[in-house]
């Protein structure tokens, strides 16, 4: 079973949080960070010791799993916004096979690099012959456009199948980037589920209006996180990148949005799966870093929607996918502060697309 081992890795560790940024409101000191995230005592001490902890995250539905963690890092706040401001990788994710950045004026070329393999012609085949349901996410439209096609995929060579499955799912994400970035959460077509639908906008509006922490400090980022592509500040910056990420043996195509907003002291980033191709719905992760004692204290927390948590045995589902969520956090934690203690520095040319939450 699959329990979102993707929305995460790449999101998460690049930035420090809650800075002095203009539309940022009473933004609190280390002390009060750590009171409202419920962190205290002991745990304040297991921080203090180079362990990470974690802190609850409110879960808004049956689908969705919610987890947080923090880490002291005794490395100094400019240190991180400067590998952050590089475009560095933080985490080398094996499972990623293809990913890329999605410039203003991309076109059906910006995905050329997604393709089916050989071994994947089954997976391929399916894609072709898709029907609603939870096999793969598509749309109602989708789905027809696909069933349209001539001639079938029983009747037509192998390679000829495998390069028709690749120009059509390229031509699916070419369109879903395009209405995303053109009407936001509101141009993000439903899932079609047979007699159903999963709305991956609703899950991420969900997501963005019950982030209460970051919000409460960033009014305004908020607004124009909901109301994309309209009132982001002008300080905060955006990327859009997709990536092929091997989920559950299967190759997934994923859309992603990360807006980051940086300051001298600080600074925060969020970022959204806004289209997911098969397992789960949509990811949404916030992720930050203050000031503390002599390096950085550095949050990180995930919701993560999808449909294999619900019905018969939804607790036990839920803490046995937390557990695997919460592993793959740290884990992507620990790296970025081996990475930035070693002082690591990309390529020149290298994408930062890739691994942000793979989760």
């Amino acid at each position: 079973m699959f329990f979102c081992k993707r929305s995460l890795q790449a999101t998460l560790f690049l930035c420090a949080l809650f800075s002095q940024l203009l539309w940022a409101q009473n933004v609190p000191n280390a002390q009060q960070f750590l009171e409202n995230f419920g962190i205290s005592g002991e745990k304040i001490s297991q921080l203090d010791r180079g362990e990470i902890v974690t802190y609850e995250v409110s879960e808004t539905s049956q689908k969705e799993l919610a987890i947080g963690v923090v880490m002291y890092m005794p490395v100094q706040l400019a240190q991180v916004l400067e590998y952050l401001k590089r475009g560095n990788l933080i985490i080398q994710d094996s499972n990623i096979t293809a990913s890329g950045l999605i410039p203003d004026n991309a076109d059906i070329n910006t995905f050329r690099k997604f393709a089916f393999s050989e071994k994947q012609l089954d997976e391929a085949k399916a894609f072709l012959k898709a029907e609603p349901g939870n096999k793969f996410n598509l749309s109602k439209q989708e789905i027809e456009t696909l069933q349209a096609l001539l001639p079938k995929p029983d009747d037509i060579d192998k390679k000829i199948l495998l390069k028709t499955a690749s120009q059509k799912y390229r031509e699916i994400l070419l369109q879903r980037w395009k209405d995303y970035r053109k009407s936001g959460l509101a141009g993000v077509s439903a899932y079609s589920r047979g007699g159903s639908n999963a709305d991956p906008a609703t899950e991420l509006r969900t997501d963005a209006v019950n982030s209460k922490t970051w919000v409460h400090y960033f009014p305004q980022l908020q607004q124009g996180w909901l109301n994309y592509p309209a009132g982001l500040p002008k300080s905060a910056t955006e990327q859009f990148f997709w990536m092929n990420r091997i989920v559950e043996d299967r190759p997934t195509a994923i859309l992603s949005h990360r807006v980051i907003a940086a300051g001298a002291e600080g600074g925060i980033i969020l970022h959204r799966q806004f289209y997911v191709g098969h397992s789960y719905n949509s990811s949404h992760v916030v992720a930050g870093g203050i000031p503390y004692k002599d390096g950085t204290l550095m949050f990180y927390s995930t919701r993560s929607s999808t449909d294999q948590v619900g019905g018969i045995g939804s607790s036990l589902k839920h803490a046995i996918g937390r557990e695997q969520m919460k592993k793959v956090m740290i884990k992507n934690l620990r790296q970025l502060n081996k990475n930035l203690q070693k002082n690591r520095v990309s390529e020149p040319g290298e994408s930062n697309a890739s691994p942000f939450p793979s989760q």
